[in-house]
């Protein structure tokens, strides 16, 4: 191995170790009791009362039905409007396609927080605040979900949609029968990417939320972390672990379909 090599592998070693270690110290922390939060010893006692305590401090039932409802929100609209926005792109040659296809690609350069303040006032006026339907509207039109599935949607072969045609099949027979079934992998991976990003999101529904009944897992957790009441790590980090689990298994469970995926929508 040459000296290269060598300190490339050293230094990758070094970041894994720099990212897992704050992982490892909520698990840490979250299995075994609260002597145990800044000493290590091999064979401490591991426990599951950090979870339960956490549990029983917070509506955490509520949190999780409502991130719940949220991502599958976000996620019904994010399909049905990329869906069809692609598949215009993709198979229609109509006046203006490359500019406005150039105008959904400039939304990926503009960030969520800008717009903030003009969301916000939308939802005042359409009387929507502190409600889940606030938290998704800003997110149900997705320019990166649409440049995803057009991508996908150019490299179904046009013989498919011809036969279909001559068939008689009209356009969202099509889409429906042809194009969608092809894309199932870039849904999974779509979908993946899309309750990752909205069951963490922060930011906004904390500014637009008021009510336990609205609030998602994410603003839960920062209010049970910021009580007063002398919580410990180890109950904090419980919670850490439980509201970030759910993701984990996801990707864990189709991380090969995910990459995959991602690997064969090249820009076409």
């Amino acid at each position: 191995m040459t000296f290269d090599r060598l300190l490339n592998a050293l230094a990758a070693w070094i970041l894994a170790l720099v990212w897992v270690l704050p992982l490892a110290y909520a698990v840490w922390t979250a299995f075994h009791p609260a002597a145990y939060e800044a000493r290590f010893e091999l064979f401490a006692p591991l426990t599951l009362e950090n979870f339960v305590k956490a549990w029983d401090a917070a509506p955490f039932a509520r949190y999780f039905l409502n991130t719940f409802i949220l991502v599958t929100m976000v996620l019904a609209g994010q399909f049905f409007l990329c869906t069809l926005a692609a598949f215009s792109f993709a198979r229609f040659d109509f006046p203006g396609r490359n500019i406005l296809f150039a105008l959904v690609l400039l939304q990926l350069l503009v960030m969520p927080d800008i717009l903030m303040v003009e969301n916000y006032q939308t939802m005042r006026l359409l009387d929507l605040v502190d409600s889940i339907p606030a938290i998704a509207l800003p997110y149900v039109a997705s320019g990166f979900g649409i440049f995803l599935l057009r991508q996908t949607f150019m490299t179904v072969p046009k013989e498919l949609d011809e036969a279909a045609r001559i068939e008689g099949a009209s356009f969202l027979t099509i889409l429906w029968k042809v194009y969608i079934p092809l894309a199932k992998p870039t849904y999974l991976a779509y979908g993946l990417v899309s309750v990752s990003h909205h069951w963490n999101n922060f930011l906004w529904p904390l500014i637009v939320t008021n009510s336990v009944e609205t609030r998602p897992v994410t603003v839960g957790l920062s209010v049970f972390s910021a009580v007063d009441s002398g919580v410990e790590w180890s109950v904090i980090n419980a919670a850490t672990l439980m509201t970030s689990g759910p993701l984990l298994l996801a990707f864990l469970l189709f991380q090969r379909q995910f990459v995959q995926s991602f690997m064969r929508a090249g820009i076409k």
